[in-house]
C-alpha cells in the first residue's frame, strides 16, 4: 500500500491569456444563475464587471457578493450562502485571490450539506457527495486554490484558522488567465509568490509526497526563483504569467502531498494576529526549513541547486545549507517582514504563543513535516521567527 498515491485536480483547467473569457461558457454548462464571490479591490479593477459582462454574452444571470476582505471568515461564508440560497443560484463563481476562492469552496459545500462550515472542522463531519458546481478564477500568483482540495476559513468565534481538507472542495473548473495577475501591487506580489513557493518546497519535502507532486513541485520551484524578482519589480509581465503557472502547479503538488510545519505555524499568526496568509508563511520560513533541513538533506540541496547552479560543486549537506540562506536573502529582496516589525506587540506574543503551539499541533500539517517538532520546539521556533533578521 506504501507504493499506491492518489492524485486529484479540477475536471476541467483552462489556462493562458484571456482564458478569463471562457467563464460564461464554462458558466453555462452547468447552470443558469450564478453567484459571484469577489472582493472591492476587483470591483475597482474593473474585473467584476468585466466577468459580468462575460456572463451576459453567455446568457447567464448573476448575483454578486462582494464583502469578502484579506482573511475569509465564516461570517463571510454564512452572507455569501444566504445570497445564493436566497437568489435561487445554481453555480458558483470566485473572482479573486485565496480569500475568495476559499469563501466560494465553502459556499459551494455547505448549499449542497447541512450545517456550518465549522461542522467540517478536523472532519468532526464529512462530505458525503460532490458540491455545487463551482468555478475558480485567480487573481493573484500564490495560494493555487484554485487547484486545491482545501478551504481555509476563520472562525470568528475563537480566532482559529481552521483548514479543510476534502476532495469535494477541489473547484469543478479553474480559469487561469495570467493577465488577471498582471494589476497585483508589488507588495502582494512578494507576499503570494513567497506563498507559492511555501507551497512547492512543502510538497516536495513532505512525508507525504511522490513522485507525480515532486515533478510539480520542481517544476514550480524552477519557475519561482527564475521569475518572482522580476515579477515583483513589475519588469516583465511574462514572469507575473510564469508565476501564475508556478502557483497552479505549487497548488495542485500541495493539494495531493499536503502542506507541513510552515503552513501549521502561520495560520495561528494570520487567525490570531490578522496577518495576510501569504506574509505569514513567508516571515516563518527559513527558520523552519533551518530547523527542519537535517532530515531532508537531499531534497533541501536539490532546492538550493534550483536558486544557485554553483552549489552543484558542493556537498548534499552544504548545498542544503545553502538553499535555506537562498531562500533568506529572497526574502529580504522581496522585503517580508517579521512579526516583530509587522507590528505584533511582544507582550501580546507572549500571550499567546502557547496557544498557536497548540493550534499549529492541532492543524495535522507539522506531522507532515519530514522532521515532526515538539510543542517546546514550535514555541522556540515562534520566538526565533519574532524578531528574525532576514539580511
Amino acid at each position: 500500500m506504501n507504493n499506491i498515491f492518489s492524485f486529484r485536480m479540477p475536471k476541467s483547467l483552462y489556462y493562458g491569456e484571456d482564458s478569463f473569457s471562457l467563464v460564461g461558457e464554462q458558466v453555462k454548462k452547468h447552470g443558469e444563475k450564478c453567484l459571484l464571490i469577489s472582493d472591492k479591490v476587483m470591483d475597482s479593477l474593473g474585473h467584476v464587471n468585466q466577468c459580468i459582462q462575460f456572463l451576459k454574452q453567455s446568457s447567464v444571470n448573476c448575483l454578486t457578493y462582494l464583502g469578502v476582505n484579506s482573511e475569509p471568515t465564516d461570517r463571510h461564508v454564512e452572507e455569501a450562502l444566504k445570497l445564493f440560497k436566497d437568489g435561487n443560484c445554481d453555480v458558483i463563481v470566485s473572482l479573486g485571490g485565496g480569500s475568495c476562492i476559499d469563501t466560494g469552496k465553502a459556499v459551494a459545500v455547505l448549499a449542497d450539506h447541512n450545517g456550518d462550515i465549522v461542522d467540517y472542522f478536523e472532519s468532526k463531519k464529512h462530505m458525503k457527495h460532490t458540491t455545487i458546481p463551482f468555478i475558480a478564477l485567480p487573481t493573484t500568483a500564490g495560494t493555487g486554490s484554485e487547484v486545491t482540495d482545501v478551504t481555509v476559513i476563520t472562525n470568528t468565534k475563537n480566532d482559529v484558522k481552521m483548514m479543510i481538507k476534502d476532495p469535494a472542495l477541489i473547484p469543478s473548473v479553474a480559469i487561469v488567465d495570467p493577465t488577471l495577475t498582471y494589476t497585483s501591487p508589488s507588495h502582494i506580489t512578494a507576499s503570494t509568490g513567497i506563498d507559492a513557493l511555501c507551497h512547492a518546497i512543502e510538497a516536495y519535502i513532505s512525508r507525504l509526497s511522490h513522485p507525480m507532486t515532486d515533478n510539480l513541485a520542481l517544476s514550480a520551484i524552477r519557475l519561482i526563483s527564475q521569475n518572482i524578482r522580476l515579477s515583483y519589480t513589475n519588469q516583465d509581465q511574462k514572469a507575473k504569467g510564469k508565476m501564475a503557472l508556478a502557483s497552479m502547479q505549487a497548488g495542485v503538488a500541495f493539494s495531493n502531498a499536503s502542506v507541513c510545519l510552515v503552513h501549521g505555524m502561520s495560520r495561528p499568526i494570520g487567525a490570531l494576529f490578522h496577518v495576510p496568509h501569504g506574509v505569514s508563511n513567508a516571515m516563518i520560513l527559513p527558520p523552519i526549513l533551518y530547523f527542519s533541513k537535517e532530515s531532508c538533506v537531499e531534497k533541501m540541496a536539490i532546492i538550493g541547486r534550483i536558486f544557485n547552479p554553483d552549489l552543484e560543486k558542493l556537498s548534499d549537506v552544504e548545498a542544503a545549507d545553502l538553499a535555506v540562506e537562498e531562500i533568506k536573502k529572497l526574502c529580504a529582496e522581496l522585503n517580508i517582514p517579521n512579526m516583530k516589525d509587522w507590528g505584533i506587540e511582544l507582550t501580546e506574543f507572549k500571550q499567546f504563543v502557547c496557544k498557536m503551539a497548540d493550534d499549529a499541533l492541532a492543524s495535522g500539517s507539522p506531522d507532515n513535516n519530514p522532521k515532526v517538532p515538539s510543542k517546546e520546539e514550535i514555541i522556540e521556533l515562534y520566538e526565533t521567527c519574532y524578531s528574525y533578521n532576514f539580511i
